[in-house]
């Protein structure tokens, strides 16, 4: 009955099951070389502006932060998350992931 009074709301099996998209257990290799295409561009951004002559406080602030090279594996394609399993999470399970700032530090007293 529902089925001719819905119309086209009728359920579809793929309503049923979950998301249609999945979210990769681990970052391909080439992800893991985006991820650092991406560090170093700011890297270069940074020098940059720092050459220019530029002086404000995010840019002192950024200029104290590690460069791509001198980061752990775990601070490049892993974030901080408090409610993740030792407060950490790859990369990519973030929502847009490559259009926020990759944090390079883990938050103090963790």
């Amino acid at each position: 009955m529902f089925g001719s009074v819905l119309g086209a709301f009728k359920p579809s099996p793929t309503s049923f099951v979950g998301h249609a998209w999945r979210i990769p257990w681990r970052l391909s290799k080439t992800r893991k070389a985006n991820v650092r295409k991406r560090l170093r561009d700011v890297d270069n951004v940074i020098d940059v502006l720092s050459a220019s002559g530029v002086e404000c406080k995010q840019l002192t602030l950024a200029q104290a932060l590690p460069k791509e090279h001198e980061m752990s594996t775990r601070d490049k394609y892993t974030t901080f998350s408090r409610t993740a399993k030792n407060h950490r999470k790859g990369v990519h399970k973030v929502p847009h992931f490559t259009k926020r700032p990759i944090p390079r530090t883990t938050p103090a007293g963790f």
